[in-house]
């Protein structure tokens, strides 16, 4: 089983020279499916029992671990973990160095900016407590060097600003900034959509 990889990938996808798709973590585990269009970069980990759908672009040192369903259009920056059994929508943009817990969701049109870290423990080695990963919800954006402390939700259309420490649910259309997050009504001018990915 050492080494060993299954993977499907779709028409025109790409897989450059020192990456892995579909390693076989556990017998009897699925391949991993790449929709059309995918361009997987040189230090990429993609493990089995991960889909993802059309025009997936990860960059170099990418880690997706197992039970991953990933939409379309969606960008996966530079030395981003994803940790496994997650849920990520389509049109998303996740920049360099991000971490992505297990069980994490994020819905389509999500921005979330560099070194941006979420978590889903409270306690971790303190107690035998469960994993609540964060939810963020439809066009959502955080900023760089934001933290998601475990349980949070950020509402649609909703910001984080950079560097925010967020302990509690931000509402659809607020705004949280500070440290800890102080949350707010957005202003009017930023009360729209984030726009669909370009591939």
């Amino acid at each position: 089983m050492r080494g060993e990889t299954k993977a499907k990938l779709g028409e025109g996808c790409v897989v450059q020279q020192g990456a892995i798709v579909g390693l076989v973590y556990s017998q009897g585990c699925s391949p991993a499916v790449i929709g059309r269009g995918g361009v997987i970069r040189s230090g990429t980990v993609i493990y089995c029992d991960v889909v993802a759908g059309e025009e997936l672009e990860t960059g170099h040192g990418v880690l997706i671990r197992e039970h991953t369903r990933i939409g379309d259009r969606v960008l996966i920056g530079s030395h981003t973990v994803v940790d496994g059994r997650c849920t990520i929508g389509s049109d998303v943009s996740i920049q360099s160095m991000v971490y992505i817990p297990t069980g994490t969701v994020i819905e389509e049109r999500v921005f979330i900016g560099p070194m941006a870290t979420l978590t889903n423990h409270r306690y971790p080695l303190r107690d035998e407590g469960e994993l609540t990963a964060p939810v963020v919800r439809r066009g959502a954006s955080i900023g760089a060097n934001a933290t998601l402390l475990p349980g949070v939700e950020v509402g649609e259309g909703a910001m984080v600003a950079a560097g925010a420490v967020v302990t509690r649910s931000v509402p659809p259309w607020h705004l949280a900034k500070g440290v800890p997050a102080e949350v707010s009504p957005l202003p009017g001018h930023l009360r729209r959509m984030n726009r669909r990915r370009r591939g």
